[in-house]
């Protein structure tokens, strides 16, 4: 039986983790045992506990670490905690489950990646989008077909004003269609910025090294939310929608002809629908297997390296282009 922990008890680790690591236990009895929620504030650690099935609470992670035999542990901390705290579990040699952004920093992501290297801890960082089932679904479709030309993601929210928001969030298109279309040789980002203050949106240009070309736009204060995904290629189209609730689908063209349409249901869970279920399945099948989780931090720097470029360049010069290959 596989012994996990959960370290940071807040609203995103509830729905994204806490819930899916519980629904994995009660599918797979006897598969993983939920030993601990660690968080700062002891009450929520123990409503944790109540409500998922945590046999024990701490507010200390040190103590936690010291009390307990586990063979891993999901650590979603605050992003000012994340590079700190996965460090410490890489170098104590535990199995980690390590929230994204990889730091608030290029710098502290580069030393994350040392630590990881240096270590050589399993561990993989949380990116749920390569997790998707839809998108997935559609990444597997479209090999059947040839290589893709163009990949295009929108990433629209509401109300988000927060400057970091391009190595915070952004990062998670970014990283998908790395994920699909390979590796990015150069990219440009033209920046939009209004007067006063208001959020800035982007919009970047791709170019892969097979060949490909995409692009990304983003949105974060444009009054809803949603995130898509298309893969173009000679004669084929897959198109992926994804947001909140039920806002999720796949249509997928060959020839002219709609050939797979498939859309989320009202009573799907969260989890299964957003890959927080899927991410937990590679996690444990990595444990149990003696094998090492996907992806791990040095799939996901180029990413980070991408976007904190962008934020970078746009903070010394707001009015040109972003350009890097």
């Amino acid at each position: 039986m596989v012994r996990l922990a959960l370290v940071g008890c807040g609203e995103h680790s509830r729905n994204s983790h806490a819930a899916p690591l519980a629904r994995y236990a009660a599918r797979q009895p006897g598969e993983v045992e939920l030993v601990a929620a660690c968080d700062l504030n002891a009450n929520r650690a123990a409503e944790f506990c109540r409500t998922f099935g945590f046999a024990r609470a701490y507010d200390d992670m040190e103590k936690m670490l010291a009390a307990e035999d586990i063979d891993g542990c999901v650590c979603i901390m605050p992003m000012e905690q994340i590079v700190p705290a996965a460090i410490r579990l890489l170098e104590r040699g535990t199995p980690c489950v390590i929230e994204k952004p990889l730091g608030t920093s290029l710098a502290e992501a580069e030393k994350l990646a040392r630590a990881a290297r240096e270590t050589n801890t399993p561990h993989m960082v949380s990116v749920n989008r390569r997790f998707l089932p839809y998108l997935n679904t559609a990444k597997s479709w479209i090999n059947e077909f040839g290589p893709l030309r163009y990949v295009r993601a929108t990433q629209v929210r509401s109300g988000r004003s927060e400057p970091d928001f391009i190595w915070s969030t952004a990062i998670h298109v970014l990283d998908a269609l790395r994920s699909i279309a390979g590796e990015i040789s150069n990219f440009e980002a033209d920046v939009q910025r209004r007067p006063g203050p208001s959020a800035l949106w982007y919009v970047i240009s791709l170019r892969f090294e097979s060949g490909a070309t995409g692009k990304i736009e983003v949105l974060p204060t444009a009054g809803m939310v949603e995130e898509s995904y298309e893969l173009f290629g000679e004669g084929f189209r897959a198109r992926v929608t994804a947001g909140s609730g039920t806002q999720r689908s796949l249509e997928c063209w060959r020839d002219g002809q709609k050939v797979l349409e498939e859309n989320a249901s009202d009573d799907e869970p969260e989890d299964l629908r957003n890959g927080g279920y899927q991410e937990v399945i590679e996690f444990v099948r990595a444990l149990t297997s003696g094998t090492r989780p996907r992806p791990e931090i040095q799939d996901i720097l180029p990413s980070a390296r991408i976007c904190f470029a962008i934020a970078d360049s746009v903070a010394q010069q707001t009015t040109a282009p972003v350009v890097a290959s």
